[in-house]
């Protein structure tokens, strides 16, 4: 129960960063999309997982 309870927090952690993320850089055009791949990225590795994201946004565009 403890690691399900676990699991579920790191989910909606992820979640709630890149949605925070997403509010804060609006103005400079950078977007991370909401969805299974990105939420597990994040929730597995948390914030460098989101600037991996971030650098991989910066190389494909």
């Amino acid at each position: 129960m403890k690691k399900i309870f676990f699991i579920v927090k790191r989910i909606i952690f992820a979640f709630c960063l890149i949605y925070a993320f997403n509010l804060v850089v609006v103005g400079l055009e950078i977007f991370i999309p909401l969805n299974l791949v990105t939420i597990s990225v994040v929730s597995c590795l948390g914030m460098p997982g989101l600037l991996a994201l971030i650098g991989l946004f910066f190389v494909i565009k």
